[in-house]
């Protein structure tokens, strides 16, 4: 998104101080939860919350990037095409990282709701270190085919003339571009297929389930519908350059517009859910992040952890008197 052009019904310098308060806004909320789940090592022994921080440290270094490349656009800043290749080829990792993650955790769901006695032994921290690993290099199977069929195309100069670092700097060939998008779009429709599975299995644990194990079975399926709407609006965003192209052969005006309501909806809001998933409708995961935003002035910090393992929950439940030194 570094050659993203800003609309200019509205001043320039308007829009990007809205984008810059938006993302602020953001990244502070996101450092805090990621600062939460470090600062509580009961968080380590589940999975769900590994994940949820991996996706959160993915989001936060996505939103800085891609604000970076954005005023470094509009202020007209180069850098070098080598430093470009790294940078994109960190966002393009990125970009996937987060949607694939979002799968995992909809598996996670799954297994725990569907799979309750085989949950301790398949959900483990170490096998969630592993996932982790494993979607970091599938996130950058599709960088690496691009770079390279960009280094076996430009001459040594591209890596040290400078440019205004984007995407579109790394195309060569409109194929390359076309390329790109099919393979996008395939790992999205696997994952597609993934959650849609998910939920077609959760939402049949639900309609059987006891009246105990109704209400959170029912808050499983409404974590995998939210993943599932975070993952189509990641998807719009491979769509979009094809509608803005076709929209600015239309009108040039209307494609400004619509290129900064897709960087705010389809390229920042999908990295804002997250929080909303995990963090704030996590009832543990809540009170210790209030906690810690109030700066320890709670007086009663209570921490439950739903762990089925007894020998874990009788180290993690606990109810804590904060006394202030």
């Amino acid at each position: 998104m570094g050659g993203l052009v800003l609309p200019t019904v509205i001043p320039v310098s308007v829009r990007m101080v809205i984008i810059q308060v938006l993302i602020a806004i953001f990244l502070y909320v996101n450092s805090l939860m990621i600062f939460t789940f470090f600062k509580k090592t009961a968080f380590f022994t589940k999975t769900r919350y590994i994940f949820f921080a991996h996706t959160l440290v993915c989001d936060s270094i996505f939103l800085a990037l891609t604000d970076a490349l954005l005023v470094m656009s509009f202020s007209k800043v180069t850098m070098t095409g080598g430093l470009c290749i790294f940078v994109v080829v960190i966002l393009g990792n990125l970009t996937v990282a987060t949607p694939l993650t979002l799968t995992a955790m909809s598996l996670e769901r799954y297994v725990a709701i569907c799979m309750p006695l085989r949950h301790s032994e398949l959900s483990t921290p170490m096998r969630a270190i592993y996932s982790i690993l494993l979607i970091q290099a599938l996130s950058s199977v599709i960088r690496i085919i691009m770079i390279s069929i960009l280094s076996s195309a430009v001459s040594l100069r591209f890596y040290t003339n400078p440019l205004i670092c984007s995407v579109e700097q790394m195309i060569v060939f409109t194929w390359q571009g076309h390329l790109s998008s099919a393979l996008s779009q395939l790992y999205f429709l696997v994952m597609s297929l993934i959650i849609a599975f998910t939920y077609v299995k959760i939402m049949g644990a639900a309609r059987a389930a006891s009246s105990e194990r109704k209400t959170s079975t029912n808050k499983g399926l409404r974590t995998v519908i939210l993943h599932g709407f975070q993952l189509l609006l990641c998807l719009i965003q491979f769509w979009c350059p094809l509608i803005e192209l076709t929209v600015m052969k239309i009108n040039l005006n209307l494609f400004i517009e619509l290129r900064y309501f897709d960087y705010i909806c389809f390229f920042l809001a999908p990295r804002c859910l997250s929080p909303l998933v995990y963090g704030l409708r996590d009832r543990d995961f809540m009170v210790v992040l209030k906690y810690y935003a109030l700066f320890g002035h709670s007086k009663v910090f209570h921490f439950n952890m739903d762990k089925p393992n007894l020998k874990w929950r009788k180290k993690i439940t606990c109810t804590v008197n904060v006394v202030h030194v």
